[in-house]
């Protein structure tokens, strides 16, 4: 081989054997920058996950946050109604016992009033086969005097039926108080006070049940004062005006008694 061949074949080896080292180099430099490309993109894509994350997690403290206190609110708002109710509840209970406590008032004010009527309102009385209206008050006094008779308290008695007759000088009882009123002075030995209050009976009621006997209590009291003609004279009267009465019979055994 002559010696430009050789030389020829020594470039060409050389440029052979250099090419692939310079091609080795160049693909480590595109490799690498690939990497750090990569790497870059890698890590560019993590800081935009780790913001995004931030950010969600950020929206998700917030909402939690403004749910806490939608919560808080709430439950503020249930402790306020449960106030409420419980107030309510206590105004209930003193408005149901303030009606319970005027509901009594009036109850005590219509039983009040239902007894001052019935003290007020005229009493439908029967007395010595009478019938006529009184007021609870008339008929309370007479029904006291007249149990003073019934004790034979005639120092009581006289004085509540003076007194009755003179409160009451109109009423349904005045004849009976007023026969009664002549025996409790009859009692007293007030003869000639009896005597009046018997003679008013008669002048005043002659149709009275009483009225004989009246008659016949004027006799005892004038017999008491030794008045002989007097009763003898007032128990003609008596079987004159009342012949067929029980007083006028006794009368006339006592007018037998006194001849």
């Amino acid at each position: 081989m002559s010696q430009m061949p050789r030389a020829l074949a020594a470039i060409g080896l050389a440029a052979t054997l250099w090419v692939p080292a310079h091609a080795g180099i160049f693909d480590d430099d595109e490799a690498r920058k690939a990497i750090l490309d990569l790497r870059a993109k890698l890590e560019a894509s993590n800081e935009a996950h780790r913001a995004k994350q931030a950010e969600l997690n950020q929206k998700m403290a917030d909402q939690l946050e403004q749910l806490r206190r939608s919560l808080l609110d709430l439950n503020n708002q249930i402790e306020g109604l449960r106030g409420d109710m419980a107030r309510m509840r206590g105004e209930n209970e003193q408005l149901t016992r303030d009606v319970a406590e005027l509901q009594r008032k009036q109850k005590d004010v219509t039983t009040g009033i239902d007894e001052r009527i019935r003290k007020l309102e005229p009493v439908k009385v029967s007395l010595d086969d009478r019938e006529f209206l009184a007021d609870p008050e008339e008929k309370r006094l007479y029904d006291d005097a007249f149990g003073l008779i019934r004790k034979s308290d005639f120092n009581a008695a006289a004085p509540a039926l003076a007194s009755f007759l003179r409160r009451f000088p109109a009423s349904g009882y005045v004849p009976s108080a007023t026969f009664w009123l002549g025996n409790a002075q009859y009692g007293r030995r007030e003869y000639k006070e009896a005597i009046a209050s018997f003679r008013s009976l008669v002048a005043s009621s002659p149709d009275h049940p009483k009225a004989p006997e009246a008659l016949l209590a004027i006799a005892n009291c004038q017999i008491e004062l030794k008045d002989a003609k007097g009763a003898r004279r007032t128990i003609g009267e008596l079987v004159q005006q009342y012949p067929k009465s029980e007083a006028a019979q006794a009368g006339r055994e006592r007018l037998a008694a006194l001849k």
